[in-house]
């Protein structure tokens, strides 16, 4: 496996990050507010460096919580799901992953939440490419709650520091984050 340190793998991240994903101009973000920068995470994560060194540290992140899961809202969370199980798959790590829909799907299974069947009383953690409001996030924690799946925390790449933190914790869920937005100078 890769022989780097942590520190040094969140170093190559955080400089691919500054790199290739990180816009100044103006800025409508999903939240609706306005902003002075874009921090586009999908960028970072379907790149393959950036997957790999993202599926390392979240691996590293998780590796002592004892979940059945790990998995979070579509889009964001799509390409780190897919990083994390297949570094999960070589590590020889058990780790079910899930996306979790805006909506259930009007066809099919008409399933919310996609991926090896969760069950109830299943212990989780939510991850996103990027923490604004948290909005995404509360959104997946409410589709697993009406399936009584425990969600234990967040992760996310980058928190934007406007307010995901605190209104995760309101919905009862601690936000992790590899990074800041001060970490990228602003």
């Amino acid at each position: 496996m890769d022989k780097r340190s942590i520190t040094q793998l969140k170093a190559d991240l955080l400089s691919l990050l500054k790199k290739e994903a990180f816009k100044k101009g103006k800025f409508i973000l999903s939240s609706g507010k306005e902003s002075n920068f874009y921090l586009d995470g999908r960028i970072i994560t379907m790149l393959p460096e950036g997957a790999y060194l993202t599926g390392l540290i979240i691996l590293d992140m998780i590796k002592n919580d004892k979940i059945d899961a790990f998995g979070g809202p579509t889009l964001g969370a799509d390409p780190i799901v897919g990083a994390v199980a297949a570094l999960a798959h070589i590590q020889q790590v058990p780790l079910r992953t899930f996306i979790v829909r805006k909506t259930a799907k009007e066809h099919g299974t008409q399933r919310q939440v996609e991926g090896p069947a969760l069950a109830a009383n299943m212990k989780v953690i939510l991850v996103d490419d990027v923490a604004t409001s948290g909005k995404s996030l509360i959104e997946a924690k409410a589709a697993l709650d009406a399936m009584n799946v425990q969600v234990v925390r967040a992760i996310v790449i980058v928190d934007r520091k406007e307010g995901a933190r605190e209104n995760l914790q309101r919905a009862g869920l601690e936000l992790q984050s590899i990074f800041t937005i001060a970490d990228l100078g602003v």
